[in-house]
């Protein structure tokens, strides 16, 4: 009797893939997507970085020394120092917010307010200018302040004008402080907003101070916030440094009261020294 052949299929059969290669697989996917994050967010911290003024900048007599630290991968802070015909327009701005929502808006407000520098360079011009630009995208664009100041740093005249922006500080040689709060509302707030514009002259070591409200806000474990009487404290026990040394004491002074809680807010904060008649 002849038995029936039997037909072997010879084709290599295909083998699934294990929980153990899958989990894997997408394991290496996920580092691989968080390696482009993180390259993205580098890349836009370095456009920041580009817009934003060098941490030390000198112009005859003045010294200009500024630091920002982002809460979160990109801060919404931002300080800018441009070149005019009437000297230098300084100008500190705070997004509401914090990381990237707020960070990806410093790109729109320096450009506004480059654009208005370009036209004219008075302050309460330039602030107003950025108000229009603001109020025309009010559905997206977050709430700003704003400090900008043109500074003679021939003579030591600073105008400035402040958009809803903590008072910057003043002091004097002789240890009086001034509060520069003139200037109008929060940029955004009001559709047609008028600003005003303050007028001060610096003297050979008299010393300015403007920051965010990430400074006065930090808290310590006792819900105790830093605020301007402490900033102020801190001002006029580290004024007779350099400008870089006067903002490394203050900003040492609010590390120090926060710890160890971390920064919820981003910080910025700007120091200009004048240096006529003054050896460090």
């Amino acid at each position: 009797m002849t038995l029936p052949a039997v037909q072997i299929n010879s084709s290599p059969q295909t083998t699934a893939t294990s929980p153990l290669t899958a989990l894997a697989q997408k394991l290496e996917q996920l580092q691989h997507d968080y390696a482009e994050l993180n390259t993205a967010i580098f890349e836009a911290a370095q456009v920041h970085r580009r817009l934003c003024a060098p941490s030390l900048l000198r112009r005859g007599a003045f010294d200009i020394a500024s630091e920002i630290f982002a809460v979160r991968h990109l801060p919404g802070d931002f300080f800018s120092v441009e070149e005019t015909r009437d000297g230098l327009l300084l100008a500190l701005g705070d997004i509401a917010g914090k990381g990237l929502a707020a960070g990806m808006w410093v790109p729109h407000l320096v450009g506004s307010l480059r654009t208005h520098t370009a036209a004219n360079t008075d302050p309460e011009s330039i602030v107003a200018g950025i108000n229009r630009d603001v109020v025309r995208l009010a559905q997206v664009e977050p709430l700003s302040t704003m400090f900008v100041a043109r500074l003679d740093w021939k003579s030591g005249r600073l105008d400035y004008c402040s958009a809803g922006h903590p008072p910057a500080l003043l002091l004097r040689s002789d240890g009086r402080l001034e509060l520069l709060s003139d200037g109008g509302p929060v940029l955004g707030a009001v559709p047609f907003a008028v600003f005003e514009r303050g007028s001060v002259r610096l003297g050979g070591g008299d010393l300015l101070l403007t920051c965010s409200d990430g400074i006065l806000e930090s808290f310590n474990e006792a819900e105790q916030e830093f605020g301007n009487m402490r900033l102020q404290t801190e001002l006029r026990r580290a004024h007779s440094g350099s400008a870089e040394s006067v903002l490394f004491s203050v900003l040492g002074a609010v590390q120090d009261f926060a710890a160890p809680r971390p920064l919820t807010d981003d910080m910025t904060l700007v120091v200009v020294k004048n240096n006529r008649g003054k050896r460090f």
